[in-house]
This record gives structure tokens, sequence and C-alpha cells, in this order.
């Protein structure tokens, strides 16, 4: 749609490459295109140990500037603790944070600070998008099938495109792919106006009573 790429070239968003999530000279999103598919299902009786639950939900709307989220990240945490408390956990507890990461340096920057500032530096976290590129509407829904995954497979999904991880952001950040056992994942979705959502996904054989 070139009304969508040249309201972010207007904008001067747009990387001449492909985007690089949470680089050192990370310098604009990539536009993508997508489509993702959920079906919601209450649980009914025993729950397989792969299956994937919804656990959590949060949401807010800083407001902040139109097309800028707060320096500090204070929707986009406000956002986070939200879907923690639904799902009655602590920040120590989810094991892998699908970032937003649209590879714009207020973008990036601004979540870094809301994600250390809940979790501090020590919880794996990255952003798929120098894969698929910014899915605009569709983003939200691609990577929660992503995270959905991650959960299955017990994978914590690399950053391609990323070279070297801004030292100044502070996040255990994930270049390359690795294996890790993961019981729950947080998936984050920032939007223009300050509108923040984020996800918690957790596996069904963390979920027993």
């Amino acid at each position: 749609c070139l009304t969508t790429l040249y309201g972010f070239n207007s904008l001067e968003l747009l990387s001449a490459e492909a985007c690089r999530p949470f680089d050192s000279e990370r310098d604009g999103i990539s536009i993508g295109e997508a489509a993702a598919f959920a079906l919601l299902e209450r649980p009914a009786g025993a729950l397989p140990a792969e299956a994937v639950l919804l656990t959590g939900y949060g949401e807010s709307s800083d407001a902040h500037h139109m097309s800028s989220p707060h320096p500090d990240g204070h929707g986009a945490r406000l956002a986070m603790a939200a879907a923690l408390q639904r799902a009655g956990l602590s920040p120590a507890e989810i094991g892998y944070i699908n970032l937003h990461g649209t590879a714009t340096p207020s973008n990036d920057a601004a979540e870094g600070n809301a994600v250390r500032a809940l979790f501090g530096s020590r919880t794996p976290a990255s952003s798929t998008k120098g894969a698929s590129g910014h899915t605009l509407g569709a983003a939200g829904g691609l990577e929660a099938v992503i995270c959905a995954i991650a959960l299955q497979d017990g994978l914590l999904p690399g950053s391609p495109g990323t070279r070297h991880a801004d030292p100044a952001i502070g996040l255990d950040y994930v270049i390359a792919p690795r294996s890790a056992a993961l019981r729950h994942v947080l998936s984050n979705s920032f939007g223009f106006g300050g509108t923040n959502a984020s996800l918690v996904f957790s596996r069904g054989d963390a979920c027993r009573p």
C-alpha cells in the first residue's frame, strides 16, 4: 500500500536496508506483510504439556505523542506489569520477551528502558522483525505465533539482521537463536498514540495445579 509506505517515509522512519532491531547502528523500520490466526478456547480437562495458554494481558495508553513513545517507556511498563499481574507471575518467571523492537532509535531505546525497569537486564529478549519486517496490524498476531512456537520447541528466537546489540540499552539481547526450556514468555506490541499491549503465554505443564 503506497499510502503506508509514503506515510512512514514522510516520518523518516524507513531504513534503506533490512531493519536491525536493537542494533547500535539501527536506523529505521522495514515494512512487511503477514497474516496470523489464533483460535482461543477455554481449557477443558487435562492439558497436554505442550499446550499454549494465554495467561495474561495488559494494555495502556500513555498518549505521550502521536508517533513517538515516552522516552522512559512508562506506558509500555504499565502494559507489561498488568499482563504479569493477570497471569499471577513475577518478572523473574518470564523466560523470554518478544520485544516490539521496530529498529527505530527512539522506540527501541524507550522499550529497553521499560523492560529494564521491570525485569532488569537478565531476561533473554529479542525482536523478530528483522525476519518479517514490521507487519503493522498483523505484527501482534504474528509474534504471538512465534511465542507459541518458542514455548513448544524450547527456543529463544534470534534477531536476524542485528549485528551488534546496543550496549546503551543493556538487555540480554538474543542475536542468534538458542535452546531454552521455556515455561512463560511475554510479547509486546506498541502503536502510534502511545497505545501499548503485552501478552503472557504459558506452557500447559507450567499451569498444572
